[in-house]
């Protein structure tokens, strides 16, 4: 900060020698130093991205309360960060019971500030006065610049402790030559705005003394959060300019910004990648209640008080095709990852309402007297909860659970009244679409009873019980299912020969006619009723989607076996959806491979009665590199080279080398880093729409080679 000037002396301020007023300082923030993973969760990078937001949350909270629209966030390439907003500005004037000012209150005393039902917030994510001062204690150095009152208003802290850097001219930096207040704190005045502008601006320097090594700002974490608050609070910008590659090589400054109008409506069409069975439903509403919390009286003594409080709910929920679940719950804008009492409440209120209105309809519907559970009713919901209250209680600083209470009873009362007067509704639209919502309940009910059974009929069993699997299995002998393979081989003839080239003590056989399903588009009981799908999940011997058991399971390894041409790569992919739609722990838990059959077949001719050598290669490139390698040392080898166009032109001994056997054989273990990107890259692929998967295929056309493609 440049241009340091005195501010006036503030006549509350407290006088002591150096030392003590240091103690004074620190005695609070020194137990945050020595446990932050009690205040940010860890000292790694998700703790300094805990942070972060902690400071950006302070600004949102000015946005929620209508100060404004606008937020910046800036990561320096010195390794600083820097959070702006244009609202009112942290309070400059003096606090009388501590002396001192707004400034230095907030961000040195623990438990200071103004979310405590002063009346400067109705509701926000900050709540418990720690957020600000627990950054400053774990900075190495944080510079607060403050707009208000005509002026702008500065103060500097290393490790919690105010005082002045002398950056000589330079460049701010947590290395300057740090000077601590001996008598009495200095809130400096370094400049003038316009009448009326307001804001302000933090940069700090995380200490590394209390960091990880390798912890850093993760841009990816930073943007899917900063567009998550957009969502949640409409017609708010939140840019983000990342500037730590500017100047290495090409890179330049990456900008992003996030705006969005459409609010939580918006956000669950976002969250949702499936093909939709409702429009998205809003749900709003608000309850009372009354709780006992301790006040803090004028003669500072804490007298439990009774206080009536306002809940407001606001949920958006639609359902689509799949089963997969996506709830999303919020306590004023404050992601609640691990849920509470709100998203209880909505879970309950869900269930309760759509088992009433299936028993209503059974006989239409065709229900019996099973039950619905909660699974059923939450497969293939996305859904966006929100609730704003003022003082929440939650389960530690890092706000992942709600504990308050009376938020169950009231979300639930709010949704039930909602959804009940949806389904009573005599519009069309609303009949068609709470019709659908009943139809796919009840299906995954049924699938669900059915899948139970299933699985419960098809444990591992020996070769004298194997009745009930399908009986083109072929099974290995071994009952040890860590080393136990199956391989789902494409065509019987490549069936044929893989018998003979198997190990049949651990690898077993499953042939599939053609190309199976694509699951993507089907529904559950389209997919169950599908010879090849069903054969595939009754082998496995897990079940299929939410009742799927991974111990269950009867193969260590699944080995996809297809042909090395565009319809091998087809199939392949088909079966890929199946597992990652129905199977998907399979994928997660490393136990799905993809076998990597050979291309050519090479035959290096070697003098006299030597054996010849054989030589496979895997790609067009490969293939040359070896030819070119045979004439610069002038080898002679067979032509034509032998191209494989499928698994069934091999012999049994090549099949074992190249592909089946364990010592030669080369695999591609299928994962899943992110299973919300694969999932969308899943329906761009094989979903109903077709013109963004057209878009896509054009757009990167220019990236494939020909040669990877069988004319």
């Amino acid at each position: 900060m440049n241009g340091c000037r005195f501010a006036p002396n503030y006549s509350g301020f407290v006088s002591s020698d150096y030392s003590a007023r240091h103690l004074s300082v620190l005695e609070g923030l020194e137990a945050v130093r020595k446990r932050p993973g009690m205040y940010i969760g860890s000292n790694g990078s998700r703790g300094l991205m805990h942070c972060l937001w902690e400071i950006i949350d302070n600004s949102v909270d000015e946005a929620l309360a209508g100060f404004g629209d606008h937020i910046e966030i800036v990561l320096h390439a010195d390794d600083s960060v820097e959070v702006r907003d244009h609202a009112r500005g942290v309070p400059v004037d003096v606090e009388p019971k501590t002396g001192l000012s707004g400034v230095e209150v907030v961000f040195t005393k623990l438990h200071a500030g103004g979310k405590f039902g002063t009346g400067s917030y109705a509701s926000s994510g900050g709540l418990h006065g720690v957020g600000a001062s627990v950054v400053n204690a774990l900075s190495e150095r944080l510079d607060v610049e403050v707009d208000r009152d005509g002026k702008t208003w500065a103060m500097s802290f290393h490790r919690g402790e105010p005082g002045i850097f002398d950056d000589k001219g330079k460049e701010p930096s947590p290395d300057a030559p740090f000077t601590p207040f001996e008598n009495r704190s200095e809130l400096r005045v370094v400049g003038k705005v316009k009448k009326g502008v307001t804001g302000t601006r933090v940069r700090y320097w995380a200490d590394r003394q209390i960091f990880e090594k390798g912890a850093t700002f993760n841009v990816d974490d930073l943007q899917g959060r900063a567009r998550q608050t957009a969502f949640l609070v409409p017609g708010l910008t939140i840019r983000i300019d990342d500037e730590r590659a500017a100047g290495v090589g090409d890179a330049e400054v990456t900008h992003t910004e996030f705006r969005f109008d459409g609010g939580i409506s918006e956000f669950a069409e976002y969250l949702a990648a499936d093909t939709p069975v409702t429009d998205v439903w809003r749900v709003t509403g608000s309850g009372n209640f009354t709780e006992t919390v301790p006040m803090l009286q004028a003669n500072g003594a804490m007298v439990a008080t009774e206080v009536e409080r306002t809940c407001e709910v606001d949920i958006a929920l639609r359902w689509g095709t799949g089963y997969d679940t996506t709830v999303r719950s919020f306590v004023n804008i404050i992601a609640t990852p691990k849920g509470g009492t709100h998203q209880t409440g909505f879970e309950q209120g869900l269930l309760r309402v759509l088992r009433s209105e299936v028993e209503k309809n059974s006989r239409r519907l065709k229900a019996g007297n099973d039950k619905v559970e909660k699974d059923d009713v939450l497969a293939g919901l996305t859904a966006v909860l929100t609730v704003r209250l003022p003082e929440p209680q939650f389960e530690g600083q890092t706000k992942e659970v709600l504990g308050t209470p009376a938020a169950r009873n009231i979300v639930g009362k709010v949704l039930g009244d909602a959804l009940k007067e949806r389904f009573s509704s005599p519009k069309r639209d609303d009949k068609a679409q709470t019709s659908l919502v009943l139809d796919k309940v009840v299906a995954e009910m049924k699938s669900r009873i059915s899948a139970r059974a299933h699985k419960e009929t098809q444990r591992r069993k020996n070769a004298l019980e194997n009745s009930t699997l399908p009986a083109k299995l072929v099974d290995c002998r071994s009952n040890d299912v860590a080393h136990s393979e199956l391989f789902i081989v494409e065509g019987d003839s490549a069936l044929g020969t893989a018998k003979l080239a198997r190990d049949s003590t651990y690898q077993a056989l499953l042939p599939i006619r053609g190309k199976i399903l694509n699951v993507q588009k089907a529904s559950v009981s389209d997919m169950l009723s599908n010879a090849e799908c069903a054969s595939i999940i009754q082998v496995i011997g897990a079940g299929s989607g939410r009742s799927f058991d991974l111990e269950q399971a009867r193969y260590g390894k699944v080995i996809l076996m297809s042909d090395a041409d565009v319809d091998g790569a087809h199939i392949r992919t088909l079966l890929l959806t199946l597992f990652f739609r129905y199977m998907r722990p399979m994928i997660e838990a490393g136990r799905v491979y993809a076998a990597v059959p050979p291309l050519h077949r090479v035959v290096s001719i070697n003098p006299g009665s030597k054996p010849n050598d054989v030589l496979y290669t895997y790609s067009e490139q490969e293939l040359q590199g070896v030819l070119t390698g045979l004439e610069r040392s002038k080898r002679r080898y067979q032509e034509p080279i032998q191209r494989y166009k499928g698994l069934g032109e091999m012999d049994a001994d090549q099949l074992a080398e190249t592909t089946m056997d364990r010592r030669h054989r080369t695999l591609r273990r299928v994962r899943v880093e992110d299973a919300e990107m694969a999932g969308k890259v899943f329906e761009l692929l094989m979903g109903n729409d077709v013109a963004p998967r057209k878009e896509f295929l054009i757009d990167n056309s220019d990236r494939l080679s020909q040669e990877r493609i069988d004319a």
